[in-house]
């Protein structure tokens, strides 16, 4: 998997963690007759903050995995270029220093 799937694997991880924990909320006070700000706050608070704890780690890490990504990339471009100009000074090689497209005249 490459580090850019990754990194935005864990962000959509952390949305729905996030969201998560306000849908627990909903469905744990379904059946209550009341239904305030103040009463949603208590659910919430029975819900406790594991989610939005596991949602900050797993945006950081997505976040971190893009950023590496995005540097890593600059140093990958370069790394291209060099397989194409080597595979195209072997092609020459192969050749005899023609394109090919002249050889391939002659049969």
């Amino acid at each position: 998997m490459h580090r850019r799937t990754t990194g935005m694997l864990l962000i959509m991880i952390a949305a729905l963690l996030y969201g998560i924990r306000y849908l627990a909320a909903a469905i744990y006070g379904s059946n209550s007759s009341i239904w305030n700000a103040d009463h949603f706050n208590d659910m919430l608070s029975y819900i406790g903050n594991g989610p939005i704890i596991l949602s900050t780690i797993a945006l950081i890490l997505g976040i971190t995995y893009l950023l590496v990504a995005e540097l890593e990339g600059t140093s990958m471009r370069k790394q291209i270029e060099q397989i194409k100009s080597n595979w195209n000074e072997f092609d020459l090689y192969e050749t005899g220093g023609t394109s090919g497209r002249s050889k391939e005249k002659g049969r």
